[in-house]
């Protein structure tokens, strides 16, 4: 079960990295790293910013291969160094309000993000949930069949972590 008004089941994705914990969760954090990696293939980002405490919010800018600039944002709601982040992942104007995605307009407003950073010997497994939160049956309908695509759009974000962290250190 998700949570929030959600009945629908979570999208779950999860990749093992060649790094130690501290640095994946520093890649995740630390703005000068994220601008290097964060967002879909062929997306590059703009502007970052990251406050990454209970409260504060990433706030960043894509520019999309058709040219187009999407605005998006995290509001953190948990934040345990080296363990885990939860936050509410939306989309946004450049003033950091949340606004629809530009892609479908029934995409849910809000996404509750848990990321998780487990050590494994020297490698660190990220798990990543997300679920709709504060949305309706319809909002629901548009996650569940765009299921393939948001495990592209996360299996290419995720490679250009994995790529970013060859040379982060």
């Amino acid at each position: 079960m998700a949570g929030g008004n959600s009945t629908t089941e979570a999208f779950v994705i999860s990749r093992v990295f060649d790094a130690p914990r501290e640095l994946v969760w520093t890649v995740w954090t630390d703005p000068k790293h994220l601008a290097q990696w964060w967002g879909p293939k062929g997306f590059a980002i703009t502007n970052l910013t990251n406050d990454p405490r209970p409260g504060g919010i990433m706030h960043y800018s894509m520019q999309v291969p058709n040219g187009e600039t999407w605005w998006g944002k995290f509001a953190y709601r948990e934040v345990v160094p080296n363990e885990r982040l939860v936050y509410l992942n939306s989309f946004s104007d450049a003033e950091a309000n949340t606004v629809r995605a530009p892609f479908e307009e029934k995409w849910p407003r809000e996404m509750l993000t848990t990321v998780t950073f487990g050590s494994e010997g020297d490698r660190t497994r990220v798990t990543i949930r997300w679920v709709p939160w504060n949305s309706d049956e319809e909002e629901h309908h548009v996650f569940d069949k765009n299921r393939d695509s948001m495990r592209g759009g996360w299996t290419g974000t995720l490679d250009q972590l994995a790529e970013h962290l060859k040379h982060a250190r």
